[in-house]
């Protein structure tokens, strides 16, 4: 009986579904994350009786077809790359963007990644870098000597150097665009990397050319509403309790049908 294999795709679906909110709800604080949706598509159809077949030789046809689908499937888990809320952290190094952008990354391996996670650090030589102590692009050292610094809405980084009392630039932050964003390959450590679907890093200064501008002492939270989250939770657990009941009634037919045959 087909049925038990059309509800099984039902029942794989929604678990697909199910660990896709499981992983944005386990993210809810993580700065920067973009929340993850999963879509389905159905699966092919048998054509039984095709629509618009002819019925007689007066040319008379069939209105609507008879068509038995097999099933569903999961095609995508898109991100949804809305803006998260902001959260002072009256962190010197934390920085925000407010709007379209990401801050670009130095792998240890050469490839460049993106990341909205403005949580930054200074490694021993000063050099700005990430939690895990990727270097930021393009590279700014910090003085050892530096005190005050200060990065602009636009991404100037500027600091009181030694004795200084008037402030010195030490660096310039800049930010990449990208045509789809969803394309992005998420690869863990709130990095993302470029894709074909993504198109090539549209590179500039922040606040400008459609970029979002830069918060100093602030970090963008996860997208994700716990709300639309639980409710999308329960819905899936819904449907995969409905798929279930199909499997047990196609069973329990099944098994009426041997006892009479």
């Amino acid at each position: 009986m087909k049925a038990l294999y059309i509800a099984s795709t039902g029942m794989g679906a929604q678990e697909r579904n199910v660990e896709v909110i499981s992983n944005n709800i386990a993210n809810m604080r993580t700065t920067g994350y973009k929340r993850q949706r999963a879509e389905f598509q159905d699966l092919l159809y048998s054509q039984i009786t095709r629509a618009g077949s002819q019925t007689s030789d007066q040319g008379t046809m069939v209105p609507a077809g008879l068509e038995i689908g097999s099933g569903v499937r999961t095609v995508a888990t898109p991100r949804i790359m809305s803006q998260g809320s902001v959260n002072m952290t009256e962190g010197e190094l934390d920085v925000a963007i407010r709007g379209e952008g990401f801050f670009m990354v130095q792998l240890p391996d050469g490839r460049t990644a993106y990341t909205r996670d403005g949580s930054f650090e200074r490694d021993a030589e000063g050099t700005l870098v990430t939690s895990n102590g990727y270097t930021i692009d393009p590279g700014i050292s910090i003085p050892g000597d530096a005190r005050g610094v200060s990065i602009s809405p636009d991404g100037t980084v500027e600091a009181f150097v030694g004795t200084d009392t008037i402030p010195t630039q030490i660096g310039q932050l800049q930010l990449a665009r990208f045509v789809n964003k969803s394309g992005l390959e998420s690869m863990g450590d709130n990095l993302f990397l470029e894709t074909a679907a993504s198109g090539a890093a549209q590179v500039g200064v922040p606040n400008a050319n459609g970029t979002g501008d830069l918060l100093q002492g602030y970090l963008e939270m996860a997208n994700v509403n716990s709300v639309t989250e639980i409710a999308d939770l329960i819905a899936a657990q819904r449907a995969y309790e409905m798929n279930a009941r199909v499997i047990s009634g196609a069973d329990e037919m099944m098994r009426a049908t041997s006892q009479l045959s």
